[in-house]
């Protein structure tokens, strides 16, 4: 009973001390996401790039920690909503969008999704998948 004891005990005390490691008073918005990729390093896989150039584009993007995902609107009313955060699987996806009032609706991802390219060109276009 004294060493299960003293084995918790110790495990607390190297848990605190690992803890302790972040000096809170330089966390800044400078400096914000370094510290979370530090503390999560599965996290450091993920990229996104987002270029939007016109007016009143619109991009949801809920994803998990394993996306990387380049986004390029050109044009103006476009919307893009893309959901892949239900799964832990790494996705790879590249979206472009050149025109006016185009809408793209992606949800799930899977084995035939992965390393998805869209292209749209034109006006007045809308694209709904789904990846289950």
């Amino acid at each position: 009973m004294f060493k299960l004891s003293w084995s918790v005990f110790t495990l607390l005390i190297f848990l605190s001390v690992k803890s302790q490691q972040i000096d809170w008073d330089r966390i800044n918005s400078n400096t914000v996401l370094n510290v979370i990729t530090g503390q999560n390093p599965d996290q450091a896989m993920s990229y996104s790039n987002m270029i939007q150039m016109g007016d009143a584009n619109n991009a949801e993007l809920s994803l998990n920690a394993k996306t990387n995902i380049s986004v390029k609107q050109l044009g103006d009313y476009n919307s893009l909503y893309f959901n892949n955060s239900f799964t832990d699987t790494a996705t790879k996806t590249a979206i472009t969008t050149q025109g006016n009032n185009n809408i793209i609706d992606v949800t799930g991802s899977n084995s035939i999704s992965d390393d998805l390219q869209i292209q749209v060109k034109g006006d007045n276009k809308t694209i709904f998948m789904r990846n289950y």
